[in-house]
């Protein structure tokens, strides 16, 4: 199958992520037709009004029979569900792939669920996203010049990673790939847990008995490093609980050194609390440099 034969995808999960896909697909001509799928037709119905997809379908089956290409845009916890609501409808070379944060959790599922590594599964995770959610906040530039991983198997159909590659690039996404255990590892470190921080301190201090204040004289730097506290709670909820190994060694790892920073304080120890400052702020100056 080359792109040119690619005559329909169809996106389950029509939402910021996936109507964002959807909106970059079809400004690039990518394919002929895009069918959406999901549970909520209102939503659904707002994607065509919206023009993000061309037509759509609540029932799954249906959705994916004539499909070349199915693209899972649904939080990691609803795979299971989708999978054995598709498993049995779609065409026998179908392309199929995720954009699901975890990786080894979604492989499993696919295992569970179809029996098997299908040739034509091609994992991937595009690491673009807002705060925002629903598919009236999908832009056809979200994924321009931002990363996204495919984890292919050893099962995994060159042609068909090939062609997924292809869909992400003509997005303007830089493509990488990688053996799904690194990428849970990188993401843990990365993604999940910036937004497991943020969710647990924002709760703490909604919780104190002058919350009202607090958040009346809050400084731009508490809404820059608490703006992902805001994203969707359902998926995150998935997400923590999918890879919940990576998180809890990186965590674990964050805990010990967050307690040493604590000594320090606590005993006034100057130099130290200088130094980890520094090396923390030499990190982030040598990331933000390399990304321009």
């Amino acid at each position: 199958m080359s792109q040119a034969s690619i005559n329909q995808i169809c996106i389950i999960g029509v939402g910021l992520i996936g109507g964002s896909l959807a909106r970059a697909l079809r400004q690039a001509g990518f394919c002929q037709e895009i069918i959406g799928g999901g549970r909520s037709s209102d939503n659904l119905k707002q994607a065509v009004a919206l023009g993000v997809v061309d037509r759509f379908q609540t029932d799954l089956a249906k959705a994916v029979a004539d499909a070349d290409m199915v693209v899972l845009a649904v939080p990691v916890g609803a795979i299971k569900p989708v999978l054995s609501a598709i498993k049995d409808k779609m065409k026998p070379n179908v392309i199929l792939t995720d954009v699901g944060s975890t990786k080894a959790s979604v492989i499993a599922d696919v295992k569970a669920i179809l029996g098997h590594v299908p040739s034509g599964f091609v994992p991937g995770h595009p690491i673009a996203g807002t705060e925002k959610s629903g598919v009236a906040a999908a832009i056809a530039d979200l994924y321009k010049d931002r990363r996204v991983i495919l984890t292919p198997l050893s099962e995994t159909d060159r042609n068909s990673t090939d062609l997924v590659r292809a869909m992400w690039e003509c997005t303007g996404a830089e493509v990488s790939e990688m053996s799904a255990e690194h990428h849970d590892e990188v993401l843990a470190a990365t993604s999940h847990l910036p937004h497991l921080l943020a969710f647990s301190l924002v709760d703490t201090l909604a919780q104190m008995d002058e919350q009202t204040e607090i958040f009346k004289f809050a400084a731009g730097g508490f809404r820059d490093f608490t703006r992902i506290a805001s994203s969707d709670p359902v998926m995150w909820h998935d997400i923590c609980l999918a890879n919940h190994d990576a998180i809890m060694k990186i965590l674990d790892r964050f805990t010990t050194d967050l307690d040493e920073l604590k000594s320090a304080l606590n005993n006034s120890d100057s130099s130290k609390i200088l130094e980890i400052f520094k090396r923390a702020r030499a990190a982030r100056d040598r990331y933000t440099q390399s990304e321009q």
